[in-house]
């Protein structure tokens, strides 16, 4: 089973983009995480409930995250999708000929990056941390948000494609899912609490166009992000570092 563990924003600043997010969803402060030098980015990592919002921004030229700010400009970046058999995971990668950018095992968690040509629309990562609560990437103090914040989630990613059903489906072959699930021009794939939609490309061609979340302050968030709701009380959505965030009540 997969379930949404970790998502990914690219930002040009990373201090105050940081700041905003955390005012925004009133989150403690993030764990910079000195590993990601190797990539050229500098990170801010936020604890949402027991899952983990990103923001990374490059600090030398020539990287990927760099290459995508030029080509699509911030946004959604990256989704790291936690597994509970690591090994069947990247056994199936390698049968479909789907290449890794990256690959590391550690005693607490094991991670591989698919190249995102290869899968489509964003870089995935497939993780399986020991134990399954733990997460590497959070730090090495994380905790779980308290009270009603711990019940916090974040529940879909959106991906757009000039191809949404094809992209769909080249999904759900590398990841090992069930078919996607037509929903007009919407596909859906299922997750373990949280799904993966798939819908028509914009301007900026394939990518990830946004987020769902389930905030426990859905009101106060959009209030505090100058947006207003939209006439359903329990889906709201507003535009953060270029992508759309779709907030919902618990």
């Amino acid at each position: 089973m997969l379930r949404i563990r970790q998502i990914v924003f690219v930002v040009r600043d990373l201090a105050p983009s940081s700041a905003r997010l955390a005012a925004l969803l009133a989150l403690d402060p993030p764990y910079r995480d000195p590993g990601v030098a190797e990539f050229g980015i500098d990170n801010a990592v936020f604890a949402f409930g027991d899952q983990f919002i990103e923001l990374i921004s490059p600090v030398r030229p020539g990287t990927a995250a760099g290459r995508h700010l030029d080509r699509r400009g911030e946004g959604g970046y990256m989704v790291i999708l936690q597994t509970d058999d690591f090994d069947r995971d990247r056994a199936r990668v390698r049968a479909l000929g789907v290449r890794t950018v990256w690959e590391k095992a550690l005693p607490d968690i094991r991670a591989m990056h698919l190249h995102p040509k290869d899968i489509g629309g964003a870089i995935v990562s497939i993780d399986q941390p020991v134990p399954a609560a733990s997460w590497r990437w959070g730090g090495p103090d994380w905790r779980r948000q308290e009270g009603a914040r711990g019940r916090q989630r974040v529940v879909g990613v959106m991906l757009e494609s000039h191809d949404p059903a094809a992209m769909a489906g080249r999904w759900a072959e590398v990841l090992g899912l069930p078919g996607p699930t037509p929903d007009g021009p919407t596909h859906r794939l299922a997750l373990e609490e949280g799904e993966l939609r798939f819908v028509g490309a914009g301007s900026h061609g394939d990518g990830i166009a946004g987020f769902a979340l389930e905030a426990t302050d859905a009101v106060g968030v959009a209030a505090r992000s100058g947006s207003l709701p939209q006439a359903s009380k329990d889906a709201r959505s507003l535009t953060l570092f270029g992508a759309r965030i779709e907030l919902r009540d618990p």
